[in-house]
């Protein structure tokens, strides 16, 4: 039998809260959901969800850091599935439309991130993603592909709209609909940017 090192338990504990959460907030959204309801499905004690997280609140941070990072790796993946740098713009963007679909991300991302956490958290959060797409830009600007301006501007108007638009997404009655008049709009918005349109 292999003994497994301090840090890896911890690591293991660590990794069943999230999980945990991340079913729990998924379904029942940050204000229902109680402590008991994280570590009773986790099989840990609330000890170990403050030793590990502080409190409910640093629980969330985490669980959204997660989940964030899957989605930075999607739309990083979805960019480099690519070898064409417009196509790669246009796919990650409908991509983040698309994932406003996910009922996690709908609810744990969209919705109890920016409301619990704040925009401290959130305009963190937003910078990861802005210093990707705005290298993205650059590289359109110095092919001649994209109209020239400021990349990082231009990045944060982009993905203003994106944000604005999947929470418009998740929010609807007919979200699929919604997501389709999205994609066809992100596409007019664009090819405004494209050289030599």
């Amino acid at each position: 039998m292999v003994r497994r090192t301090r840090q890896e338990m911890i690591e293991e504990t660590r990794r069943k809260l999230i999980a945990s959460a991340r079913v729990i907030l998924t379904r029942e959204g940050y204000a229902d959901a109680a402590m008991e309801d994280f570590t009773g499905s986790a099989g840990l004690t609330r000890g170990a969800l403050y030793h590990h997280f502080g409190d409910k609140k640093g629980l969330l941070r985490a669980v959204v850091e997660t989940v964030e990072g899957e989605m930075d790796g999607r739309l990083e993946a979805a960019a480099d599935g690519s070898h064409d740098l417009w196509e790669a713009l246009g796919r990650r963007c409908r991509l983040y439309l698309e994932m406003a679909l996910e009922p996690e991300i709908q609810r744990i991302v969209l919705r109890d991130a920016p409301s619990i956490l704040g925009a401290a958290y959130t305009q963190a959060s937003e910078r990861k993603c802005l210093v990707s797409l705005s290298s993205l830009l650059s590289r359109l600007m110095a092919e001649g592909r994209a109209k020239a301006g400021d990349p990082e501007t231009l990045a944060r108007m982009i993905n203003g709209a994106l944000v604005d638009a999947a929470l418009w997404i998740a929010d609807g009655d007919d979200p699929q609909a919604r997501l389709a008049n999205a994609v066809d709009t992100l596409g007019l918005l664009l090819s405004g940017l494209e050289s030599g349109r």
